[in-house]
């Protein structure tokens, strides 16, 4: 059974920095396309970055240049290292496995971690 921890969240203040981090059981991180998603109140659970088993990364617009993606195969996590962060960042963020055809990523069935409520204070 597959399961997804999130970590790494908490509040913040406008134009810092927070890592996310999210440890994988019951798949190799490694072998599967890997990603976050986000979810602000009242608002839909949007993709924000995707990680290919290759390695190909994608961004949502929002967030080029300031989110980075990686992955520790050793350690089976994900992270999403945030920087100049902006109250629009303000969601959970959840970590999931996705699929990849090359072009885009595109969400699997299956588990919901948690998640990990990130607060960018004005």
């Amino acid at each position: 059974q597959v399961q997804l921890v999130e970590s790494g969240g908490g509040l913040v203040q406008a134009g810092g920095s927070r890592r996310l981090s999210c440890v994988a059981s019951g798949l190799i991180v490694s072998d599967e396309a890997m990603g976050w998603y986000r979810q602000a109140p009242g608002k839909e659970r949007d993709l924000v970055a995707g990680i290919s088993a290759d390695g190909d990364t994608k961004y949502a617009e929002s967030v080029k240049g300031r989110f980075t993606i990686s992955r520790d195969n050793a350690e089976n996590k994900i992270y999403l290292q945030m920087n100049s962060l902006k109250a629009e960042d303000t969601a959970v963020y959840y970590c999931h496995a996705l699929h990849y055809d090359g072009v885009n990523f595109f969400p699997r069935a299956g588990y919901w971690g948690q998640g990990t409520s990130v607060t960018v204070s004005s």
